[in-house]
């Protein structure tokens, strides 16, 4: 049995659906390999189980030889020993090999999403990752579980049809020729089965997508009186989704009742066959009961096969799905080859906007509007691109993991994940010996201690899905309290204190400036209680920096950033 999680998960061969599938094998050969093992053995013993039961008719009930009775009744038991536990190992492996296919789907679209970073949002849809976590991974779990049944099922169909040909030649043929042709007669169903698959799976994406805006905008919603708009929107995509179901479902029905009328109307022939046979003396009372056995068996294997033949084009249509992301480049990628990382205290310098941030010191970003200043951070962090100098090297020059590592950026978007609060705050710092002084000192200067006060069970408590159970106000000290625990080499922060009441902000620009001193840092905000606090405030306009200095320097010299600091109009100003 294997360890999950995967240590890793390995590199996907990404180019096509079946190509992820077959990757997926080879990943976890001997596992699947065993199970089919056992299949093999745990059906075979199903499959011979007709022949034992003809045998005992024959050679103890005709004969009336209770020895040879007592002979095959042993036999028929210690089968029946060995298909139970073949049964019961070959299940294991199949739950096996279904749950490391399914981690290993998780796992790969995490280190996805991690690699694409901000790419990520900008080209999958987040209703769209959903479904790959919800749906996608269970039809590719459930491919690798059919594998050891079908596969029993294969050699189960040749060992009767072995047997039936040794007995009689014509019924053996009606076996080893009908069993195929009763495949080839639902063959036609499956590929409309697979596009109709395709076409539902295509538009439960984009419902998860709407109902992921749908939760994640509540609030706005309520506030703007669009429930109904967005209710309406929802419902009658959902009604698509369910029209498309209720399509598969119909051709999903024809295929499973196909599945039970054929295999029992092949039982039928052969049935009467054998009883034809047996009147004419051309084969024996046990033999008939045998060969009754063998096409009632032989139902099991048709149905197995078309199980896995279904099963096999979801597990398609997902691994296409799941390659497409798997598929996507980041937009910032790691150069060829890496320059030297530059010294400890450089010079962080943004040439498109001319902003040079001092090592040791805080500096304030000002600019209308704020996603000019959000633009500079992004460069500077790496998130976007841009002709950025660390000292005397390029940032672009520089790997990603060396960048994140030394230079953290907290942005407007950051989210807390679901879990303990302990570890979404300590992150990377999880389990080091002083980490819960640095998650006071953290908690303290983000002025989230009442936050953690009213919580039961403090810093054990359970964090919701994306911190809804938290105000916008506590999400946004909270997540100010996981950068500052980082304490990187630099830290970048977007509006850090923009959900925050005044006095509330004014305490944590005190702390920042005493938790930070002599370390770089970087805040893009319009607040005068965080202005007043920089040690040096850049002012950009049309993303260039038109003024530069301290709080109220500026406030002096430079009327239009006075007009965005004190909200006043720029003509006011002006007269």
């Amino acid at each position: 049995m294997r360890k999950l999680p995967l240590d890793h998960p390995g590199v996907a061969d990404a180019r096509n659906g079946w190509a992820f599938l077959r990757w997926i094998i080879r990943g976890q050969w001997h596992t699947i390999a065993l199970g089919m093992v056992f299949g093999v053995i745990w059906m075979t013993c199903s499959a011979v189980v007709p022949a034992v039961i003809g045998k005992a008719i024959d050679s103890g009930v005709t004969a009336r030889d209770p020895r040879e009775l007592w002979k095959w009744a042993g036999i028929l038991f210690a089968v029946g020993v060995v298909q139970a536990a073949s049964g019961i190992v070959r299940h294991r492996y199949a739950v096996t090999n279904w749950l490391t296919a399914a981690y290993r789907v998780v796992q790969l679209v995490a280190r996805q999403a991690t690699h694409l970073g901000a790419t990520l949002s900008k080209r999958v849809a987040t209703g769209e990752v959903v479904a790959i976590g919800t749906n996608d991974l269970s039809h590719i779990g459930n491919a690798m579980d059919v594998l050891a049944r079908a596969m029993g099922a294969l050699v189960s169909f040749v060992v009767v049809a072995v047997i039936l040909l040794q007995t009689s030649v014509t019924l053996g043929l009606v076996v080893l020729l009908g069993v195929p042709l009763l495949l080839l007669l639902l063959g036609p169903l499956l590929s409309p089965l697979q596009r109709r698959n395709l076409a539902q799976r295509e538009m439960m994406g984009r419902l998860a997508n709407i109902a992921t805006d749908i939760v994640g905008g509540l609030r706005v919603l309520r506030g703007i009186g669009g429930e109904r708009v967005f209710s309406e929107r929802y419902r009658t995509e959902s009604q698509k989704v369910r029209m498309a179901g209720v399509s598969v479902a119909k051709l999903q029905s024809v295929l499973d009742a196909l599945q039970v009328f054929l295999p029992g109307l092949f039982v039928v022939i052969v049935v009467w066959l054998g009883a034809r046979f047996a009147a004419q003396g051309t084969i024996s009372p046990g033999e008939l009961v045998a060969f009754y056995g063998y096409a009632a068996f032989l139902v099991m294997p048709l149905r197995t096969a078309t199980e896995a033949a279904n099963k096999w084009i979801r597990a398609y249509v997902s691994a296409q799905r799941i390659v497409r992301v798997l598929a996507l480049e980041p937009e910032i990628d790691d150069p060829g080859t890496a320059a030297a990382a530059p010294p400890v205290g450089s010079h962080l310098i943004d040439l498109a906007s001319e902003l040079v941030v001092e090592p040791g010191l805080l500096t304030a970003v000002v600019s209308e509007p704020p996603a000019d200043a959000a633009l500079v951070v992004d460069r500077l962090g790496r998130f976007a691109e841009g002709d950025v100098l660390w000292g005397a090297v390029r940032l672009s020059e520089l790997p990603r993991a060396l960048v994140r590592e030394r230079i953290v950026v907290s942005d407007t978007g950051s989210l807390l994940f679901a879990g303990r609060l302990a570890d979404q705050l300590a992150g990377a710092r999880r389990g080091q010996a002083d980490i819960s002084e640095v998650l006071t000192k953290a908690l303290h200067t983000a002025a989230a201690a009442d936050v953690l006060a009213a919580l039961p069970a403090g810093l054990d408590s359970e964090v919701a899905e994306k911190g809804r159970s938290f105000s916008g106000g506590q999400r946004q000290r909270l997540v100010l309290a996981r950068a500052l625990t980082l304490d990187p080499e630099i830290l970048l922060l977007v509006e850090p204190t923009s959900a925050v009441d005044a006095h509330t902000e004014a305490r944590i620009a005190d702390r920042l400036v005493e938790l930070r001193r002599g370390r770089t840092t970087v805040i893009t905000t319009s607040s005068p209680l965080m202005l007043a606090r920089a040690d040096v405030v850049a002012f950009l306009e049309d993303g260039v920096i038109l003024a530069r200095g301290t709080h109220s320097d500026l406030l002096t010299t430079c009327p239009r950033y006075r007009a965005v600091v004190t909200r006043d109009e720029v003509e006011e100003v002006a007269r």
